[in-house]
């Protein structure tokens, strides 16, 4: 079955044969010069991608509009999802069956990553969430203080499981499981969570560059499919430079419109402070609030002045980027799965292969937009804000609860006042 015959987000151009999982020996005649769309047994495959991406996007929509938490709960699960295929790769049954909870040792590393990575991520968030509750404080305060050497003291202990299972005339395929496991928590989970962080300063800054990947590796697959003839990489033998060009244009284009669209919904722009599922409203900042442009009299438009928001220049960057340099994360998971002979990762969504099929270009992705963000969004000036953060680290719930008390009662006297 073939998946892609461009080049985009996500990796997606495959061969795809039926029956094994070994992947297609090294074709270079695989274009030929031969448009797909003339294959007329390529549109089975297309249509069965098809339906299964309407799936996606509708899930992915739901969860959009249900909230910060749902949206971080996919983020869980996908990362799961991808640890479980790539720890299955290098899995032997014969070596496995000698080794008993070896496979539960990998997932203690997983698991003590995500306690390590998404508790230095969510930390304020939670005492936030929680300030006005003494007991659950005291207990968030105390997991606060002591998360890093928690974590620590457990990654301690896995290695030490480690140490003592090694088991004679088994020592080299156990040492290559623990690099391999150690590999997969830093090419998958650490990228990845980088989507989390993104996800809570704005859900802009997740969906925006997660679109766009979408974007890329759909016009990729249709400008491939129907205009295809170029190869571009002998990695992917049926991504073609037509494919390419055309995905880059269309994901530049659909990055100033999506920016536009999405950025007139606080829904979607506001930063969330706490681990609530309420609904959201702030100032948007100057990066969404509308300038308006007069256009010049040669300009074949309908009309003369335009509505533009400053962050759709900011979004430009992260269309080229995504055109450009994350389907380099297609190109790695297409050497890694020849190096291994296999076609997918794994089989879970029917015309795409596994999750990390569908995740390679978002974890590249979604690095870059955390690292944008932070360089040239956000302000690097210490605001009011930031230093009220940490004062109320460091204050102790009741010291909280009278300064919440004192602030109420100066607005109080405050409005009367000016009544």
């Amino acid at each position: 079955m073939q998946k892609d015959s461009g080049t985009g987000g996500g990796g997606q151009v495959r061969n795809r044969r039926r029956g094994s999982n070994e992947a297609p020996a090294d074709v270079s005649k695989a274009n030929g010069g031969q448009l797909l769309v003339n294959d007329h047994n390529k549109y089975r495959s297309m249509w069965t991608r098809i339906k299964s991406s309407i799936w996606m996007i509708g899930g992915f929509a739901l969860i959009i509009y249900m909230g910060h938490l749902y949206i971080w709960a996919m983020i869980v699960v996908i990362q799961i999802f991808m640890a479980k295929e790539l720890f299955n790769l290098l899995r032997r049954s014969h070596e496995d069956k000698q080794l008993p909870g070896f496979r539960l040792l990998n997932w203690h590393f997983f698991f003590t990553a995500m306690l390590f990575v998404y508790g230095r991520i969510l930390n304020q968030r939670l005492v936030n969430t929680v300030v006005q509750d003494k007991f659950l404080y005291k207990l968030v305060s105390a997991f606060t203080k002591y998360h890093m050497v928690t974590c620590y003291f457990l990654y301690i202990a896995g290695f030490m499981w480690f140490i003592l299972t090694l088991k004679k005339k088994m020592y080299k395929y156990q040492f290559g499981q623990y690099a391999w496991t150690h590999m997969i928590l830093i090419v998958v989970f650490a990228q990845s969570s980088f989507t989390v962080a993104n996800i809570f300063e704005g859900m802009f800054w997740f969906l925006l560059p997660a679109s766009l990947i979408v974007v890329n590796d759909c016009a990729a697959y249709f400008f491939g499919f129907y205009f295809g003839r170029t190869p571009l990489i002998k990695l992917s033998p049926k991504k073609t430079w037509e494919g390419f060009i055309g995905a880059s244009v269309t994901t530049v284009i659909a990055a100033f419109v999506l920016a536009n669209f999405f950025g007139q919904y606080q829904w979607l722009t506001c930063p969330r402070k706490d681990l609530s599922t309420g609904w959201l409203q702030c100032d948007p900042g100057p990066l969404f609030k509308p300038e308006h442009f007069t256009l010049p009299r040669w300009v074949p438009f309908p009309w003369r002045e335009i509505q533009i928001l400053p962050v759709q220049w900011h979004a430009l960057g992260l269309g080229l980027f995504a055109s450009i340099i994350a389907p380099f994360g297609g190109f790695f998971a297409s050497g890694f799965k020849r190096a291994f002979k296999i076609k997918d990762f794994g089989d879970s969504i029917p015309g795409h292969g596994g999750i990390t099929d569908r995740m390679d270009c978002q974890m590249v992705m979604a690095v870059f937009a955390y690292i944008y963000h932070q360089s040239f969004v956000v302000s690097q000036g210490v605001s009011v804000e930031s230093i009220l953060e940490m004062i109320l680290m460091n204050l102790t719930f009741e010291e909280q609860r009278m300064l919440y008390t004192k602030l109420g009662e100066l607005i109080q006297e405050r409005q009367f006042g000016q009544s």
